[in-house]
């Protein structure tokens, strides 16, 4: 049974199918990650499993985090995630998760935190259209009205407007595991991830079985 892993995206790619099909694929270097705590119904509410992966320096974590990470002799790592599970006697403090526990043709959920792409107009942010083009027009890329005048007088809240674009926590579902690479700890998956080269993603079993991408 998979659960899911940490780890970080490298880019994208293409390799060739059976039938000689070029498949633009993302390349994530997940792993290995290790079993930080162990929760369980009868003292946290629930049942799940946290995982610490990347390394980091000592002086970078509190005492807790550090007393934490003793528990389970775990090394300083940078980052940490639960994944829920159902049966989690079965896992060990300190218990190490690669990508073996994956199969080639899985349907995966990936998450991750898209790239800020900061401060952006009605047309790139919201897919507005332009005003008239003409000469003299003076509504080439405004938004329009924006709400009534007197009543309420105000722009509601939620309104689209220029501002922000991406940086938001992003998940592509029923993905593709295309290859998998157990000796360098790489999951090639089919198609995009969110995220920049570099960034940190989150892999699970697909939570909702249906047609995959």
């Amino acid at each position: 049974m998979s659960v899911g892993i940490l780890g970080t995206k490298l880019g994208m790619t293409q390799v060739f199918d059976q039938e000689g099909n070029a498949v633009p694929v993302t390349v994530v270097q997940a792993g290995p990650c290790t079993i930080t705590q162990i929760k369980t119904v009868t003292k946290e509410g629930y049942q799940a499993i946290q995982l610490g992966f990347g390394t980091t320096r000592e002086k970078l974590l509190t005492k807790p985090e550090l007393g934490h990470l003793k528990r389970s002799e775990s090394s300083p790592v940078k980052h940490l995630r639960e994944y829920l599970v159902p049966d989690p006697s079965i896992y060990e403090l300190g218990q190490k998760i690669d990508v073996s526990q994956f199969f080639e043709g899985q349907a995966i959920d990936v998450t991750g935190t898209g790239i800020g792409k900061g401060f952006a107009g009605y047309q790139k942010r919201h897919n507005f259209k332009r005003g008239p083009m003409a000469h003299g027009s003076k509504n080439h890329r405004q938004p329009g009205s924006t709400g009534a005048g007197t009543t309420p007088g105000r722009v509601y809240p939620g309104k689209r407007m220029a501002g922000r674009l991406g940086g938001k926590r992003i998940t592509s579902k029923k993905l593709i595991l295309f290859q998998i690479d157990v000796e360098r700890n790489l999951l090639l998956i089919k198609g995009t991830v969110p995220g920049k080269p570099g960034a940190l993603v989150s892999i699970s079993p697909a939570k909702v079985i249906g047609n995959a991408k």
